[in-house]
């Protein structure tokens, strides 16, 4: 198969490497009801990357259940920093996350 963007075999494709560098991503905490705390990852493009692979990643590491809505990863519980842990080993620079 080749890419329809840069023309590229899917195994040589950088489309989505080069999507991973060009984004500012954000790591903040937002307190629901009852006093639950949620982990909001906002700033990918999932246009560019692959959300659903990318949220079954970090609920299986960080071992928490979450979701994707309104353009956020929202995961259950305080992942602040080993998510961002975990989106640098998934290939996103560590100079574009921001830790809130």
């Amino acid at each position: 198969m080749i890419c329809p963007k840069c023309g590229l075999p899917k195994e040589l494709c950088i489309c989505e490497t080069i999507a991973k560098e060009t984004q500012k991503i954000t790591i903040s905490i937002v307190q629901k009801s009852f006093g639950k705390n949620m982990t909001v990852i906002k700033g990918i493009d999932s246009s560019k990357i692959n959300i659903r692979q990318l949220l079954k990643t970090l609920k299986s590491k960080l071992a928490c259940g979450g979701t994707y809505k309104n353009d956020e990863i929202e995961l259950q519980g305080d992942h602040r920093k080993r998510a961002k842990e975990i989106l640098v080993k998934e290939g996103f620079p560590g100079d574009i996350i921001e830790v809130r």
